[in-house]
């Protein structure tokens, strides 16, 4: 039987039917997927806002906010928000599933005003550290206690490794958010394992964004203290094939459970749950109950000092 919980998980953009980048969330929309997401015995949570335009983003940060304050099962599980982009290295594959349209270099006025926006709820901000390149915006989030992790980002071993001496301590799902292809040895892959004693780790185990091998692999490599489960849900997560949407975007999970984009180019987000996760943990990898909830639950309260 595999670790029942309690989880973290420190990236969901959405669940149970319910968008949180949606431009009209409602309450009872969000208390749902709150619901939802504690029946399935997650404890805590940072919904995720993806890259967009400025205005947009800092509207959804608002209106989290506001639906926060008026729910207590909201209260209960949401400590704080993560904010993905729209500093992302626009460069195809690096980009994923964020409009790169909206990407942009880094800036304090931008990352004041989504910061503004979330009053105080911002916790993690996921940047790629070659859109910030004298790591005025890095240091200012961390001078500010924000967690500051790298993904959609093909930054250099010292581009990373300034930004780690300027606050940078996590990496978003690794072996995602970068091109299909790449460069045999010096890669954004081969660069953070090189540094894995030094961040947190994210992975997506739904057994589609990282072969079942390959997830088996990065847990031998990564320090065990260090690895964390995410499982990146849309609102698709724990429905079945459909048409679903994230903010702008139109996702088609098929048969498989997988999201993807409608020319099927990409993944857009993942369908699954922590329990099907800590499921595949147990069943495919053999991992005891220990080592699933340090994972899942251990580290990443860890990783935002929850």
């Amino acid at each position: 039987m595999s670790y029942p919980g309690p989880f973290v998980d420190l990236q969901i953009n959405g669940y149970a039917g319910v968008d949180f980048n949606a431009d009209d969330l409602r309450p009872d929309d969000f208390d749902r997927a709150c619901a939802a997401l504690e029946a399935h015995h997650v404890q805590s949570f940072f919904p995720t806002i993806i890259t967009d335009a400025p205005d947009r983003m800092a509207a959804r940060l608002a209106r989290l906010v506001d639906l926060r304050d008026r729910s207590p099962i909201a209260q209960k599980l949401v400590p704080g928000l993560h904010i993905e982009g729209p500093f992302l290295n626009p460069a195809p594959g690096f980009i994923g599933a964020h409009p790169a349209q909206h990407a942009q270099p880094a800036n304090l006025d931008t990352i004041k005003r989504l910061l503004e926006s979330a009053r105080g709820l911002a916790k993690l901000v996921t940047l790629a550290p070659e859109c910030d390149p004298n790591l005025t915006v890095t240091r200012y989030l961390a001078s500010h206690n924000i967690r500051i992790a790298a993904g959609h980002t093909d930054a250099s071993l010292d581009q990373l490794r300034a930004a780690i001496d300027a606050g940078l301590s996590i990496f978003t799902h690794l072996g995602n958010g970068c091109p299909a292809q790449l460069p045999r040895h010096d890669n954004i892959i081969q660069r953070v394992l090189h540094l894995a004693d030094r961040l947190y780790i994210t992975l997506i185990a739904d057994g589609h964004h990282l072969p079942t091998f390959v997830l088996e692999n990065f847990l031998r490599m990564i320090p065990p203290d260090r690895a964390i489960i995410v499982t990146d849900a849309i609102a698709a997560a724990s429905l079945g094939p459909g048409r679903y949407t994230l903010a702008s975007q139109s996702v088609q999970i098929d048969d498989d459970g997988v999201p993807r984009s409608p020319d099927r180019s990409h993944f857009i987000g993942s369908a699954a749950t922590m329990p099907r996760m800590a499921h595949l943990l147990a069943t495919q990898l053999h991992l005891p109950d220990e080592r699933i909830r340090q994972l899942m639950h251990t580290n990443p309260r860890a990783a935002l000092a929850l």
